[in-house]
């Protein structure tokens, strides 16, 4: 009968099969982690037990829970579940075993341990119901809040985008003159910025492209969850954050390498998203918005058209702006604090002296007005979203003076930088559907004109 013993225990007697040496801190490397002064020391993975930044206990909870659900389990399938080193999981498992939690069902191959296949004695499944109790959390180990704050401020320091760069990365876009000066700033800062001006004209187009600038578009470590006081906090959104192909390096495998988040929300967005989000059947928490986007930029598009109103959002805001620091609260009553390190952006059509007082404006580092284009740029995005569509160049002038003198000129109507791709796109669509070579004409432009603007009854065209 196998004797019961401590997890402390275990790990210094039992029999470890052979396998690659564990990476230490000299070994990681590679320049994904070099990078960032410090991140070597947090993505080494733990050697041993004695070496685990969490609580023993929350590991075994999670293998409980993973065998219940699934049924059975071997080694390899719970490293890459849990995403801790082989020894660790064996020692665990092993542990459990001992303690009858576990039973080997089969062994598969001739792998030694690693062929093993486990499944729950009846104490198990107890236990497994209990562990349920706690959370229903079942996924990679949990870092400590400490050391991913630690993480956060090692990141946010990166290296200043130098002009041309700035230039290259706007380069696809059709915008006055020194724009770039206005834009580059913020982005080296990191802080804040507060783009308005009439729909149509870029502002989110502008602020995908700065979200690709972020810290030289290099990749950055976040963990898949942290854990603060027991309870478990899931940062990773597979909508928000996507891996990068830069080498790993032997990295903690309950860390992530991803591109520099890009979070955008516009009406949709509520208070709850900016605070932790309980989920009370499966007992864990997701991480608020401002938590998944550090490191990266969040953009609050449509700004004034929340569900909440502009004064309930700018006093959320006004803290973290002024501190770089952020305060979110357990339902245990416990509070702590997250760094605050993104580009928080403002995109807004509305009129700035409708939603903001002078006090929020002075903590927002940055503001640049987007406005329409002038007639020799408006030609030129026209030029530009023809060839993207594969209309036939050089473009015709008739038609583009057309659609500028009957529908611009004549009416008033002030230009918009959107315009153009979108009655193109209409006119394409257009030859399409008469089975037509693409092209256009003052013909096809004032058919698509007519199906794109429409006319109020003061005579107005919207």
């Amino acid at each position: 009968m196998a004797t019961t013993g401590t997890l402390k225990q275990l790990s210094n007697t039992a029999t470890i099969s052979p396998q690659r040496p564990l990476s230490s801190t000299a070994q990681l490397t590679a320049p994904s982690i070099q990078r960032f002064k410090g991140m070597a020391e947090l993505l080494t993975p733990p050697a041993s037990l004695d070496d685990l930044d969490v609580n023993q206990g929350m590991v075994v909870d999670i293998l409980l829970r993973l065998t219940y659900n699934e049924g059975e389990v071997s080694a390899t399938h719970a490293e890459e579940v849990v995403k801790l080193p082989y020894r660790i999981i064996d020692d665990l498992l092993a542990w459990m075993q001992q303690e009858h939690m576990l039973e080997v069902a089969k062994a598969v191959g001739s792998l030694g341990r690693r062929g093993y296949v486990y499944s729950l004695t009846d104490g198990g499944r107890n236990r497994a119901k209990e562990a349920f109790e706690r959370t229903q959390y079942v996924g990679p180990t949990p870092v400590p809040l400490e050391k991913y704050t630690k993480s956060v401020l090692a990141q946010a320091t990166i290296e200043k985008l130098t002009r041309p760069q700035v230039q290259q990365a706007l380069n696809h876009l059709i915008l006055p003159k020194d724009f770039d000066r206005k834009i580059g700033p913020a982005v080296n800062a990191g802080s804040s910025l507060f783009l308005y001006g009439p729909p149509g004209n870029g502002k989110t187009t502008i602020s995908e492209a700065i979200a690709k600038m972020l810290g030289g578009g290099e990749p950055i470590w976040m963990p898949y969850a942290i854990t603060i006081g027991g309870a478990i906090i899931q940062i990773y959104d597979s909508l928000i954050h996507k891996f990068s192909t830069d080498e790993r390096g032997g990295a903690d495998n309950r860390w992530g390498l991803i591109q520099r988040p890009g979070v955008m929300v516009g009406g949709e967005l509520t208070m709850e998203h900016l605070d932790l989000r309980y989920e009370p059947v499966a007992k864990f928490y997701e991480a608020p918005l401002q938590l998944k986007a550090n490191g990266g930029m969040f953009l609050i598009d449509d700004f004034g058209r929340q569900q909440i109103s502009p004064t309930q959002l700018l006093n959320r805001w006004i803290v973290p702006l002024e501190t770089r620091i952020d305060f979110l609260r357990l339902n245990s009553g416990m509070t702590f604090q997250i760094p605050f390190k993104q580009l928080l952006v403002f995109s807004t059509n509305l009129d700035p002296d409708d939603l903001v007082d002078g006090a929020f404006l002075r903590r927002i580092q940055i503001k640049v007005g987007v406005f329409g284009p002038d007639e020799k740029m408006f030609y030129q995005i026209f030029e530009n979203q023809a060839q993207t569509l594969g209309f036939p160049m050089p473009v015709d002038r008739d038609s583009f003076l057309y659609f500028l003198n009957e529908w611009y000129r004549k009416t008033g109507k002030p230009l918009q930088s959107v315009h153009p791709r979108d009655i193109l796109k209409a006119v394409k669509v257009l030859c399409e559907y008469a089975g037509e070579p693409l092209h256009m004409t003052p013909g096809l432009i004032e058919e698509a004109c007519q199906g794109y603007f429409v006319k109020a009854k003061s005579g107005q065209i919207l």
